[in-house]
């Protein structure tokens, strides 16, 4: 994994906005009103591209140069910079301290079979919701 990315981004400007794509990454797109607006999105959905497609094990291609990319009239190519450990953490989930009481003999047997208390309870809880959620 690498620090830091650079990849060429194309803003489409048309009447009711600017709509940003990355021509090396299929799917990542974002959209502002104003230039300033259009980067910092584009900041931020190739910060949290880039991580997803970590995530998964996908392979980030090496950028493309900006001389090779083909542009409409309405067009221009800009070069979004992303910070990686940055946009790593602002992805980490947030975590609260939960007290719970449960019997002594499965607080024993679970101790004995080293199990992560804090993994078991989030993982039957996004069990139950996703349940739950498509009911």
């Amino acid at each position: 994994m690498r620090d830091r990315y650079i990849f060429p981004a194309v803003f489409n400007y048309a009447e009711d906005g600017i709509s940003v794509s990355f021509p090396d990454l299929p799917g990542c797109l974002t959209c502002g009103e104003s230039d300033e607006e259009a980067i910092r999105m584009s900041e931020e959905v190739l910060g949290l591209h880039l991580h997803g497609m970590e995530e998964d094990g996908d392979p980030i291609s090496e950028p493309s140069r900006g001389d090779k990319i083909r542009l409409e009239p309405n067009e221009r190519i800009f070069l979004v910079d992303v910070w990686m450990p940055q946009a790593r953490k602002e992805v980490q989930p947030v975590y609260v301290k939960k007290t719970l009481t449960i019997p002594a003999d499965l607080n024993q047997a679970a101790l004995k079979a080293d199990i992560n208390f804090s993994q078991v309870l989030a993982s039957e809880l996004r069990r139950i919701l996703k349940r739950k959620d498509a009911a």
